[in-house]
């Protein structure tokens, strides 16, 4: 068997050269998709190459086309750094190369999963006993919650969606608030709910439900019935009430599944935790490790009250695979997965490193130098913050108030001005119709001398975009 230690060390060498540099590199690609195509086309390979040649090849073509995701002024959308104690786990997770199909295929992967899962749920302050299922991200995790929640409402009414599908099963109405994020109505989508049959509850300003609304919704109709909160509206960053809209849900015996993609890490920060007060009464949640845990690509957490209800939605068998034993917690019960990458180790890395503590410490210093930056654009005429900025979230929109077009058109100018620059990178996005500069602050390595240098990027680019239109 051929050593692995040059490829991996240059490996090593490699990543760190790309991660040391990143803070001082310009904050985005230098390739978009359309220049970076040519980068990787070639004739189909014949014959292979040394694998060492094959990585220098690799980084040489990715390079152009690579963004600052794990840089401390990256804002275009809400996703973590990829903290060094996560990728350092990830690291050997490749190595050791284990498929956490059952328990007992990967004994220490299930073991990760089973305590890290635990140690999750109590620093989001969720109930204790909630099972954990570790999949690919947010998208899969209201799949997975979702799933929870369709197969409990049909049990209570007579209905094995399992064994019998939805053919012929009695109505699910899924509420959903209008502002309701697009990964959420896709997972509806997959489990055959629909993303366009879902009925819709006003929200307000900042894109919270109304709970009003949710009263109407729910006595306009019988059946079972799911209704699908949010903790972290995606450009106001804002919390639905959940105090007064769980007991509505409550009343009318539906499920409550809450997108907490980033904004259920509010919880984990005392100073935070009340935005997102009275989400533990939910029955189900979804949250991402890649925004505020810091962890790497491919790990998201689907959570869920009731175990029982989780793995009957969830859990499939073989006689080829082990049976588990009472007190057992077989891995692939909670995920639609068999064969998947160990999720666990990385995640029980970062918690480790962190700690509650330095979970909250990020939270906080990401929200407050949200805050700065608001404030900071505030004075500057002709920008207008948008919401209120109470976590990470901040929206911008330039120009005139009283011509939208032109300042949808000032907008978009400022963005790609920003992003030209290249100090800082932010993105564009739609509110209430507008088009608005989107800064998504969630990263372990901003600072707030990061969130003084961005506002003083965004407010450069405007005034360049301003003089150039005056």
């Amino acid at each position: 068997m051929e050593d692995p230690g040059p490829l991996f060390a240059r490996a090593a060498a490699l990543a760190t050269e790309f991660r040391r540099d990143i803070a001082t590199a310009k904050q985005r690609p230098t390739h978009n998709y359309a220049a970076a195509v040519p980068d990787w086309e070639g004739p189909t390979p014949e014959a292979g190459q040394p694998a060492e040649a094959v990585l220098e090849e690799l980084v040489a073509r990715a390079a152009p086309g690579l963004h600052a995701m794990t840089g401390p002024r990256f804002f275009g959308w809400v996703i973590g750094g990829s903290h060094p104690a996560g990728v350092a786990a990830d690291w050997m997770t490749s190595a050791w190369g284990q498929n956490v199909g059952n328990h007992q295929a990967a004994p220490a992967a299930s073991a990760a999963e089973l305590v890290s899962g635990q140690w999750l749920v109590d620093i989001l302050g969720l109930p204790a006993g909630s099972s954990v299922g570790f999949v690919t991200g947010a998208t899969m995790a209201n799949l997975v919650g979702l799933a929870a929640g369709r197969s409990e409402v049909l049990r209570r009414v007579g209905w094995d969606v399992e064994a019998d599908g939805l053919f012929g099963a009695p109505p699910i109405r899924m509420v959903v608030g209008e502002d309701v994020h697009v990964s959420a109505l896709s997972a509806l989508q997959f489990l055959g709910l629909g993303h366009s049959r879902v009925i819709k509850v006003a929200t307000d300003g900042e894109g919270r439900m109304i709970p009003d609304g949710l009263v109407a919704a729910l006595e306009g109709g019988e059946g079972p019935a799911i209704v699908m909160l949010q903790a972290g509206q995606i450009n106001t960053g804002a919390c639905d009430p959940f105090p007064e809209l769980i007991p509505i849900a409550r009343a009318h015996g539906a499920w409550v599944h809450v997108d907490g993609a980033f904004g259920l890490w509010a919880k984990a920060a005392p100073g935070r935790a009340a935005l997102a007060a009275g989400v533990e009464d939910a029955d189900s949640w979804a949250t991402d490790g890649h925004k505020w845990l810091q962890s790497p690509y491919d790990t998201g957490f689907a959570i869920v009250r009731d175990p029982e209800a989780h793995r009957r939605a969830m859990a499939f068998g073989a006689s080829y695979l082990p049976a588990v034993a009472a007190g057992e917690r077989d891995p692939t019960h909670y995920v639609p997965e068999l064969s998947r990458r160990a999720r666990g180790f990385a995640t029980w890395a970062l918690l480790r490193h962190f700690g509650r503590a330095g979970i909250a410490e990020m939270v906080e210093r990401n929200c407050r130098v949200a805050g700065q930056i608001a404030a900071a654009l505030r004075e500057e005429p002709g920008i207008a913050v948008v919401n209120a900025v109470a976590l990470n979230q901040v929206i911008l929109r330039f120009g005139p108030e009283r011509n939208a077009e032109e300042a949808d058109r000032l907008t978009l100018a400022t963005v790609s001005r920003l992003q030209s620059d290249g100090i800082a990178f932010a993105g564009a996005s739609q509110w209430r119709g507008q088009w608005l500069m989107r800064v998504s602050v969630s990263s372990y390595a901003t600072t707030e001398a990061d969130g003084r240098m961005t506002a003083g990027a965004i407010r450069a680019a405007w005034r360049t975009v301003r003089g150039s239109n005056t």
